[in-house]
């Protein structure tokens, strides 16, 4: 029996395949701290959990496959907040924002087709785009810019017939960057121009600190016939397991054909879609809050690896991760290293590896991404590891 080539040819998660060894750690008694993927420790607003208790239906059905209308009226309600008019009709609840994705890229292209994105980007993005049978095209960015946007030209340069879309995340995963309306009104022309879609991965809209302000495509004038916003209440709400995503886009002929797609799945989970109601009801209060802890975990991280000698990196300005490049030829091999062979007091560090986050050969092989979801105290304390660790390591390896 042969298996696909379209499997054979997808990724594998460079987050998750260290994950065996980190559970071989624990199974030695040795305590990992978890930097390795986002997923924060920051408590779910309690409304999510109460909506489902208090879920009084004899039986749970199925939902209609385009969302519960009171959960799209809620997403309506919650961009209204933002500046930004959808009406329910323009709402399409995913499973998660992974669907959101691939049920995007589906609707926007053919197999064969390219898509702009640029690199470092969400390594689920390659398998999303593998899937759907197209290619990705590197915009490449670089960390001694904060991994700005390059000039329209060069992005330009890279257009082909085969591009249909641009994707990207704003503010950024994995390098935390957030766009300013000039680099996002580069994307925007080009699209124009070109005809191509915006596919705007937005799920960490609310992490933005020192005063600098999200832009959305939706911002801008006379394109939001190609702007498909993707959305998520996984990292905004800190409900990750709950899979609640959203599409939100004002190209009817769009929406109506991706509805088919959310047809084809039937429908997103009904006692999910009831917590996630409610957690779009969360006061402007708990973003105020939950942004003054993540500003205090990536300053001390931030802090620590400029501290540490030959390592590199830029301080991000929304999300919750960090690029670091080391002094080291192969992070990955760092990585595994950190987890089979060093710990210090019985405790080590678990980190992602940065070459996956990029299409181009030889990118990110001394890089790694930082993810601060750890509360002050462990943070710390991880960080201490870290530097203990790479400084081994690199005696080691010298």
């Amino acid at each position: 029996m042969k298996t696909s080539a379209r499997v054979i040819e997808m990724q594998e998660s460079p987050l998750r395949k260290l994950i065996p060894l980190a559970d071989e750690a624990k199974k030695k008694g040795i305590k990992v701290y978890h930097l390795n993927i986002g997923q924060p420790d920051i408590e779910t607003p309690p409304n999510f959990l109460r909506a489902i208790k208090n879920f009084d239906e004899k039986v749970v059905g199925y939902s209609i496959s385009n969302g519960c209308p009171n959960l799209r009226q809620a997403i309506v309600d919650y961009y209204k907040k933002q500046n930004i008019n959808f009406a329910e009709n323009e709402i399409l609840i995913t499973n998660g924002g992974s669907e959101a994705l691939l049920f995007s890229l589906l609707a926007t292209t053919e197999p064969g087709d390219e898509i702009l994105v640029p690199e470092p980007f969400y390594t689920n993005y390659n398998t999303i785009a593998k899937i759907a049978g197209i290619s990705i095209k590197p915009i490449t960015t670089l960390p001694e810019t904060g991994f700005k946007i390059p000039a329209k030209k060069e992005i330009e340069k890279l257009i082909t017939p085969k591009t249909k879309a641009i994707l990207f995340s704003n503010p950024g995963n994995p390098t935390g960057a957030v766009y300013s309306y000039e680099e996002l009104k580069v994307l925007a022309d080009l699209a124009k121009k070109h005809d191509l879609y915006l596919i705007s991965d937005e799920v960490y809209r609310e992490f933005v600190y020192d005063g600098f302000e999200f832009t959305s495509c939706e911002n801008f004038a006379g394109i939001s016939d190609r702007v498909i916003i993707i959305d998520s209440i996984s990292k905004r709400y800190s409900a990750c397991g709950a899979r609640i995503g959203s599409i939100a886009s004002k190209n009817k002929e769009l929406m109506a054909n991706i509805l088919k797609l959310c047809q084809s799945r039937l429908c997103v989970p009904t006692l999910e879609q009831a917590g996630a109601v409610e957690l779009y009801k969360t006061p402007h209060s708990y973003f105020e809050k939950v942004n003054a802890e993540y500003k205090k975990r990536r300053d001390i991280v931030f802090e620590k690896l400029a501290k540490i000698p030959g390592v590199q990196c830029q301080k991000p300005r929304g999300a919750f991760y960090i690029m670091a490049e080391l002094p080291i030829e192969n992070a990955e091999d760092f990585a595994k290293w950190m987890l089979t062979d060093f710990n210090l007091d019985g405790e080590t560090v678990m980190f992602a590896p940065a070459e996956g986050f990029y299409a181009t050969k030889g990118l990110g092989k001394n890089e790694i991404r930082i993810a601060y979801v750890l509360e002050e105290k462990k943070l710390s304390r991880a960080m201490d590891i870290f530097e203990a660790g790479l400084r081994e390591y690199r005696k080691l390896t010298s």
